[in-house]
């Protein structure tokens, strides 16, 4: 058992709370977030970006989504922790299971959580457990009395991004947000997303690794707009700006990034409309120049990919090299490139390493990888003109049959979603269900969304676009989206394939440009299994990235390139 949760148990006996919930979240709802809040890997020792830990006097469990259930369930092997894994058949979801131990409790249960790092939306449920006869403690933080050396928070320089790359002034884009507020009746909108607050007022830091990014609150009104940032000692003033809201007016927020905390700050006399901001869907829609400048920036990131290529194909034919090898040598590329960070921490698994979807090597979990087989390398970099995202898996010596069949099955569902046209009011759910198909029809499946939106210069994940099984919303021209199916073969190889797509208008109907720029694994390819639609796409893509990446290129890349770009 770790160490960590015992002791932790110790402060929850003393405080007498029976439940502690621990989110894998910050305080403004963030996917990826500082060393500071990573309160549930500290105690649990899984280090995946999602999951709730909820630990009880005696028992203690980890939900997480299928994405990390390989991994989750090697790094909780003898933690004490038992593995939930999420919207599998028979794993209820948290509050039904504390409302289950709420019922054939014999004594009044007590439950805790800081409302600072749980979403006023994820919080609901739980405070619902009252109804049952529950107590909930919802300003509780136990963490900080366990984790002495918890790493600290150090504010970065905050800097502003050009016009060329923004395309609106903030002035513009507050204007923008003040008509969307007028039309709801909102006497003020809190922001508490950083990276709509980021870019509400093109602003950049580096408060969170990979998301440049700055801890702030914002509160605008028709006549003002101000930033409480951390960097200048005014993020804790949000709370009494909210405080003195006065009566008869109405708080624009959303519940899926404002804290408890956040929500509970304004008096009862204020209205709060609860939805998504104006924000979301304005930073979602890239304007002209966002996409001009996204569209330079994959140029320089398929550079860097054709370099990584031509260099690992050769030199896992002559020396050893390790999966941490491949890291260092594309991040190094990226930033040869012009890349100032990466846009996530990159993923390269090699054989069964690749089958454990965000995989990511360690200097304790290194393998060595051998000139056959796949790796599987899922990598991106922050830009100064825009955020990539992009996975290949490549062929590093001869590939089983097994291997090229399943690679060309998520190929024909990364081109399927790539060259499709449809009406307006398709739903992402819809677009999920078009790209699956070709791997339904054989028996296969994967365990993660196909796409997500892609931030400009901001986060790698954003919303609300999101190609999934349960995507609910539409697409709109000047959305940027992933296309990334897959298939993992635990304990043989993963694949997945990822672009990054452009959705655009013509005729009324919709479809997608692709703007990365990186070659498919010739090697790996089964023509046979693909339809002449299929064929011709992948030939024109090829002639592209080919096009556009040679006279950026050394003669010995470019004459790679050439070769493995040949029409299929």
């Amino acid at each position: 058992m770790r160490e960590q949760l015992t002791a932790l148990r110790t402060v929850m006996e003393h405080a007498g709370i029976d439940w502690l919930i621990i989110p894998s979240s910050d305080y403004h709802g963030s996917e990826y977030v500082h060393d500071f809040f990573k309160c549930r890997e500290y105690v649990s020792g899984f280090t995946g970006s999602a999951g709730t830990l909820v630990v009880g006097r005696e028992e203690a469990f980890l939900w997480t989504d299928g994405r990390y259930f390989l991994q989750a369930a090697d790094q909780l092997s003898g933690s004490g922790i038992a593995l939930m894994k999420e919207r599998e058949p028979g794993v209820p979801e948290i509050p039904a299971f504390l409302k289950e131990k709420v019922q054939t409790s014999e004594k009044k249960v007590r439950i805790g959580f800081d409302g600072r790092v749980l979403t006023a939306h994820a919080a609901k449920e739980y405070l619902a457990l009252t109804e049952e006869g529950a107590e909930i403690l919802w300003n509780v933080d136990l963490i900080t009395r366990i984790w002495p050396d918890r790493p600290a928070i150090q504010s970065s320089d905050i800097y502003e991004l050009p016009l060329s790359v923004t395309g609106k002034t903030a002035e513009e884009k507050l204007a923008e947000i003040r008509e969307e507020m007028r039309k709801e009746g909102a006497d003020y909108l809190l922001l508490a997303s950083l990276d709509e607050i980021a870019w509400t007022w093109n602003l950049r830091g580096n408060d969170v690794e990979c998301n440049p990014v700055f801890f702030a609150y914002a509160l605008i009104s028709q006549d003002a707009a101000h930033l409480y940032t951390m960097r200048d000692d005014t993020y804790e003033e949000i709370y009494e700006a909210l405080s003195e809201i006065g009566e008869d007016k109405t708080l624009w927020l959303d519940g899926e990034s404002a804290s408890l905390t956040l929500s509970k700050a304004p008096g009862p006399h204020v209205t709060i409309l609860d939805k998504p901001t104006p924000v979301q869907l304005l930073k979602a829609v890239k304007n002209p120049a966002e996409i001009t400048s996204t569209v330079n920036a994959h140029i320089h990131d398929g550079v860097a990919m054709v370099n990584f290529l031509y260099w690992i194909k050769r030199q896992i034919k002559q020396q050893k090299l390790t999966e941490m090898d491949a890291v260092h040598y594309v991040d190094n590329q990226r930033i040869a490139q012009g890349a100032f960070e990466l846009s996530f921490p990159t993923i390269a698994g090699y054989g069964p390493d690749g089958a454990i979807i965000h995989y990511e090597p360690t200097p304790e979990h290194d393998a060595e990888m051998a000139a056959s087989g796949f790796l599987l390398i899922d990598s991106g970099g922050q830009y100064p003109d825009g955020t990539t995202d992009i996975t290949r898996t490549v062929a590093l010596g001869p590939l089983t049959d097994k291997m090229k069949e399943y690679y060309t099955l998520v190929l024909r569902s990364h081109i399927d979603l790539a060259m499709c046209r449809f009406k307006p009011e398709t739903t992402c759910k819809e677009l999920d269900d078009l790209a699956r198909a070709p791997m339904l029809a054989n028996g296969l499946n994967y365990n993660h969304g196909t796409g997500h939106g892609v931030g400009h210069i901001l986060n790698v994940h954003e919303g609300p676009q999101f190609i999934s099984p349960r995507g609910k919303g539409t697409m709109l021209p000047g959305m940027i989206t992933s296309d990334e199916p897959g298939i993992y073969i635990e304990g043989e190889f993963g694949v997945r394939i990822e672009n990054e797509v452009l959705c655009t208008e013509s005729d009324g109907l919709y479809g997608f440009e692709t703007l990365t720029l990186c070659p498919y694994e010739r090697d790996a390819i089964l023509p046979e299994l693909l339809t002449a639609e299929e064929r011709a796409w992948l030939n024109n893509y090829h002639q592209k990235v080919l096009a556009t990446l040679a006279p950026l290129l050394a003669s010995d890349v470019r004459e790679w390139l050439a070769g493995v770009t040949e029409a299929i």
